[in-house]
């Protein structure tokens, strides 16, 4: 193992955009995502404008370059990921959903960031390769998957050798992944909902579940299984993210079902109970309170009745015991 390895936590081998950089077919996407940007279709809202010319109409809200809200290494997230050095994170502002509970709508809703150029973004990914970084990982991309490309090409010609992370909120288009195959490693979407209903009230988008399973469904289909290497390190492969919402409006059993029947009983799940009321959320007295201990339980059981066992933390003890029900 060499040198830089060694930092790293990482194994020889070299993540798929390398091979498509020496083939020239990593250049040949960026075209590809570039002409998908004049009618855009690069996310499942399907806006089809020409995001190089106007945001009249643009959901996202974003044009030619992608606004960052911040980047460097970061120590949260899951273990695989951060690891002993840290993952790599570039934030994007802006997103192409509105969860009226974002946690971070500062830049989801206001957009606060600086616009940054395929350059600028390059320049990011080498500085946190340079730092040590295990992997570079992109949060809430689905709107700026050209200008992510552009500029995983100029770091790759550069020297980038990282893993990429894409960490989504799972309302990606199939043309946005089709683009994204042998590039991407590690995909980390949200399973937000089971019920697109629910989806609608909450993220304000049409058609969530069938957009979100197959999204899941061609991301497994390119990575499979999370993969770790020797140090524990997420090397290639899916990782899921699942927000328990209070009352069980997340319609947790279903999406669990179909993790375990259509996807693998294998895949590595982030049961998310850290919910809290923020943003638009107190508009609404359904979601303007903490999961009840009673619903953190009734998640806990569908995991062990799915046979999902590959949990990135285990559910507290106390939400296994015990009778009482709070908020």
């Amino acid at each position: 193992m060499s040198t830089s390895d060694q930092h790293t936590g990482l194994s020889s081998c070299e993540p798929g955009y390398r091979a498509l950089l020496k083939s020239g077919e990593l250049a040949e996407r960026v075209a590809q995502a570039r002409k998908r940007m004049t009618a855009c279709d690069l996310c499942a809202r399907y806006c089809r404008v020409d995001r190089f010319r106007t945001l009249e109409g643009v959901a996202c809200r974003t044009g030619a370059e992608a606004r960052v809200a911040s980047y460097g290494p970061d120590y949260s997230g899951e273990d695989p990921l951060r690891g002993i050095n840290a993952t790599g994170a570039i934030a994007f502002s802006w997103c192409n959903m509105r969860c009226v509970y974002c946690e971070t709508s500062y830049m989801s809703w206001q957009g606060e960031g600086v616009d940054a150029s395929a350059r600028q973004l390059a320049d990011m990914m080498l500085d946190m390769q340079a730092q040590g970084c295990h992997n570079i990982n992109f949060l809430s991309p689905s709107h700026v998957v050209f200008q992510i490309l552009e500029a995983v090409l100029i770091a790759a010609d550069e020297g980038l050798r990282l893993p990429l992370v894409y960490n989504s909120g799972g309302y990606d288009s199939p043309e946005a992944l089709a683009l994204l195959k042998g590039i991407i490693d590690i995909y980390i979407p949200d399973m937000k909902y089971g019920s697109s209903e629910v989806a609608r009230k909450y993220s304000k988008v049409e058609n969530y579940v069938a957009v979100n399973r197959a999204a899941v469904q061609e991301m497994y289909a390119q990575v499979g299984d999370l993969a770790l290497n020797e140090n524990g390190i997420a090397r290639r492969g899916l990782l899921v993210r699942h927000l328990l919402l209070p009352g069980g409006l997340a319609d947790t059993e279903r999406v669990l079902e179909f993790l375990a029947r259509k996807i693998s009983p294998n895949t590595y799940l982030n049961l998310m109970t850290e919910y809290r009321p923020r943003n638009q959320a107190m508009e609404s007295p359904e979601i303007d309170h903490r999961p009840s201990v009673a619903d953190l339980r009734r998640a806990q059981e569908m995991t062990v009745k799915f046979g999902l066992n590959r949990l990135e933390t285990p559910l507290p003890a106390w939400v296994k015991v015990g009778d009482p029900v709070v908020t």
